[in-house]
This record gives structure tokens, C-alpha cells and sequence, in this order.
């Protein structure tokens, strides 16, 4: 009689973690979702390793065996990127939670992958230094660095991709590699820590980050102003960007989605009109030239009900909202959930990619606002749909499809910062061409059995 892979698996998993191995049913549906709205499907066990000699060890079984091994941050992905369609074990970093080492002198920081971002500015807040990668969710760094995440700082600091000096992986058969050093910059040899930066971890299992850090600015001016269209909002973006206004964030928030943030954060009171939130950093003088700079291009545009934020209770609040943005859109539909878009587009593209998507959604006859990092090119349309209407999640997605063909006819991406997992893996052929192939090649150089995280990012037929 042949004994069941998974089972095998599973008792020797028993061995090596005991306690701390779980196949209860409600940890199992804890790891069997995300944020996206995709259908759950659970793992048959769950792992909670505290070391990475533990992650080595959950690999070899889990390759001995050919049993797939998803792992799992926090569970704030949007793509379903840590949903385990074929089974297995997930494994849970969340207890690999440590902050490491901080050398202050040269910027960096190493960390274990369960760090959540507020938890590193937390530990750094008195050094004077701060980790900038914001994606709105309190996300683990582990997590960040494996969808290659982004957000509202990036105009100005970057994505992981710029934020990750070295990584320690878990290979799909249980071997530990360094990725790279703490230097800045290297020559030696293939880019392999940004080869697994945005893998998904399709690849490996990031055990160990070394993370950029800046200094706190001396001066942070956050503002709110409004435009009578998006057009016009989108368009003093690309203005300010072209004149070199070293801005640290620049979010748009488009009518629609001003009238939800109203509903759910009833002491904002704005407009409802496409507004831009906009945060400068640096020096008193230097920030008050970026402001008188960024004033007269608003002025342009026709700006109006421009409100500043000095003080950090102020600010906080005011990004507080812009990070609940999710919420605020569901707020303009009971019972409704979200599906969402991840464009990215070519600034100079960003304006007709908007208003195009915008024409779109009112055909369509969805509510659909939009937010968007558009100092990266970067803007989300959030489909409110009825989740037992099978009609209308068919419209939603033809639009979210019309709106990713859209941006690639524009020479932009269709996720900018969300990753690919399951939803956004029909698009890669389109989206890379051949080089989608050489994708395939490396996921099958790296994992031949296919255990890692399989079905996401890349198709892999063994």
C-alpha cells in the first residue's frame, strides 16, 4: 500500500516543529485567503518556523515528498498570491519577527521576514532613520520584498526593488543562500537578490532581509487640494515631476472616491472633486521652495482648496484615510466587495490612460473609483461588484481586462505594485512575450518539482 505523500509529509513536519504544526481547521482558513477577491482554497497544514534552519528543514521534507509549500506573511496580498490552489503546507514567517541588527552609520537594517514595517520605523524612531516602503497595509517585510511592493513614498524613495540590499533564501530543496552583502553596490556575478525580490515565492523562501534607510526629514508638509477635473489634477502631476519638485508623495484620489472617503471618514469634509494628497520633505527652506514651486503649477491647472497639514497629528490622519481608500470605496455600496486594477503607465501617458479608464467604467455602468501613486505612473480602479451576481463579476472583470489592455497598449504594466499570483498571471504572455518563457526556464532551474508556491506568476508544465 502506497502511503499519501501529504500525510507523509505532515508527520515528519509533526516531528521537526511539533506544537507548532497545525492542521486545525480554522488556521487552515485563516491561511487559505487573502485580500483579493479569489475563491479560498486551504492548505492541508500549516508551519510556523521560528528559524531558518526550521524553513531549510520544512523544504527538505516538503521536496523529499513533492508536496507544494506556499509561504505567508500577513495575508495582505491582492492577487491570491498566498491562496494554495494545489494544497500542501503554508508556511507562516509571522513568528520569524526580529529585528536583527540597525548599523545606523551605513543606513541599513536586517531583519527577520515576519517584521512588519511599523514595527522596524518603531524600533528606528529614535535613531533618526526611517524605512520608506509604504504600501498601506502593515505588511510584513518578508512579504514586501516578495511581490516587490511599493506605495505612497516611492515618487521619492523607491520600491523594495530599490530597498533590498541582500536577502537570505530557502531554496525549494532546503538549501540556504546569500543573495548578497551589505555593500551598496556589487559586480560580482548575476543580480540574484533582485531575481527574488517580486518572485512571489515561486522561488524560495525569503528568511533574512537587509533593508535601505533614510533619515527623518527635518521638515514634513503634507497638503490636500482639489481640480475640477482628473485631467487637470494628473496633468499638474506631470508638470511638477518634469520641473524636478522633489516631492515624497503625490496620491490621486478622482471624484468618486473623494464622495467614499467623505462617507467613511465623516470629519474629512473635502470636495468632492479629484483632489491630489501631497506630503514634501526636507529642509524649512528647502520645503517651502517646493511648495511655492508646486503652487504656482497648481495654479495652472486651476487648483482650488488647497489645506496644509503641519503638525504629525494632522498628517497622520490624513494619510490614515488615504491608506483606508480600500474601505472608503466600499462605503459607496453595501455588501459589496472589490475587485481592483494595478496599472502602471509612462508619465507622460498617465493622463489618457486615466481618463480612457474613466470613459470605460461609466460604459460599463460599475462604480469604479480611482486612486492612484500617480508620480509613478501608478493608478488602481477599485470595481465594486455584488459577490452573488455572477453577472456583474463577468462585467467587472471585462472592464478590469479592457482596463489592462489599455495600460499595456500604453507601453505601461498591469500591476505596478500588486504582483501577478493568480489573477494577473493571463497577462504575463502579453505583457513579456518571449521573456516570459525565461521565467518558466528559471522557476524550473530552481524548483524542478514545482513545490514552490505553484500555479502563481509563471505556468510551469513538468
Amino acid at each position: 500500500m502506497t502511503t499519501d505523500p501529504t500525510a507523509q509529509a505532515i508527520s515528519e513536519l509533526k516531528n521537526l516543529l511539533g506544537e507548532r504544526l497545525s492542521t486545525g481547521e480554522s488556521i487552515r482558513e485563516m491561511h487559505g485567503r487573502d485580500e483579493a477577491y479569489s475563491a479560498p482554497a486551504l492548505p492541508d497544514a500549516v508551519a510556523f518556523p521560528e528559524t531558518t534552519e526550521e524553513v531549510s528543514g520544512i523544504m527538505k521534507i516538503c521536496s523529499r515528498h513533492a508536496v507544494p509549500a506556499v509561504p505567508f506573511g500577513i495575508g495582505t496580498s491582492l492577487e491570491g498570491h498566498v491562496i494554495p490552489i494545489h494544497g500542501g503546507i503554508s508556511v507562516d514567517t509571522s513568528r520569524m519577527n526580529r529585528i536583527l541588527e540597525i548599523h545606523e552609520s551605513d543606513l541599513d537594517a536586517v531583519v527577520q521576514p515576519g517584521v512588519s514595517r511599523t514595527q522596524l520605523n518603531d524600533e528606528l524612531r529614535a535613531t533618526g532613520l526611517m524605512f520608506t516602503v509604504d504600501p498601506g497595509a502593515d505588511a510584513t517585510l518578508g512579504g514586501m520584498a516578495a511581490t516587490r511592493a511599493s506605495g505612497t513614498n516611492t515618487v521619492r524613495y523607491g520600491t523594495m526593488r530599490e530597498n533590498v540590499l541582500s536577502l537570505e533564501v530557502v531554496l525549494p530543496d532546503g538549501t540556504i543562500i546569500e543573495t548578497g552583502s551589505r555593500s551598496r553596490k556589487s559586480s560580482a556575478g548575476y543580480d540574484l537578490t533582485h531575481l527574488f525580490v517580486g518572485s512571489e515565492g515561486t522561488l524560495g523562501i525569503i528568511t533574512r532581509l537587509t533593508v535601505r534607510l533614510f533619515g527623518q526629514p527635518d521638515t514634513i508638509l503634507a497638503a490636500t487640494c482639489s481640480f475640477e477635473t482628473v485631467d487637470y489634477a494628473v496633468n499638474a502631476v506631470i508638470m511638477a515631476i518634469q520641473m524636478g519638485i522633489p516631492m515624497a508623495r503625490i496620491e490621486l484620489l478622482d471624484e468618486v472616491q473623494m464622495k467614499g472617503m467623505n462617507i467613511f471618514n465623516p470629519d474629512l469634509s473635502l470636495p468632492e472633486k479629484p483632489h491630489l494628497f501631497l506630503e514634501f520633505h526636507g529642509s524649512d527652506t528647502g520645503v517651502k521652495e517646493q511648495v511655492e514651486m508646486f503652487e504656482s503649477v497648481g495654479e495652472e491647472f486651476g487648483v482650488s482648496g488647497l489645506q496644509w497639514a503641519t503638525n504629525a497629528e494632522d498628517r497622520n490622519r490624513l494619510w490614515t484615510a488615504r491608506h483606508n481608500a480600500y474601505y472608503a470605496g466600499k462605503s459607496l455600496r453595501k455588501s459589496c466587495e472589490g475587485l481592483i486594477t494595478d496599472c502602471c503607465v509612462p508619465i507622460s501617458a498617465l493622463s489618457e490612460c486615466i481618463s480612457q479608464s474613466k470613459k470605460m467604467a461609466a460604459e460599463s455602468g460599475m462604480i469604479a473609483p480611482i486612486v492612484g501613486h500617480v508620480g509613478d505612473g501608478n493608478f488602481h480602479l477599485m470595481i465594486l461588484v455584488d459577490p452573488n451576481d455572477p453577472d456583474e463579476l463577468t462585467r467587472a472583470k471585462s472592464l478590469a481586462s479592457e482596463v489592462n489592455k489599455l495600460a499595456l497598449s500604453f507601453g505601461g504594466t498591469v500591476t505596478g505594485e500588486h504582483g501577478v499570483g493568480i489573477g494577473k498571471k493571463r497577462y504575463m504572455e502579453e505583457e513579456h512575450g518571449a521573456a516570459y518563457a525565461i521565467m518558466a526556464t528559471l522557476k524550473r532551474a530552481i524548483d524542478p518539482k514545482n513545490i514552490m508556491n505553484p500555479g502563481k506568476t509563471v505556468e510551469v508544465h513538468l
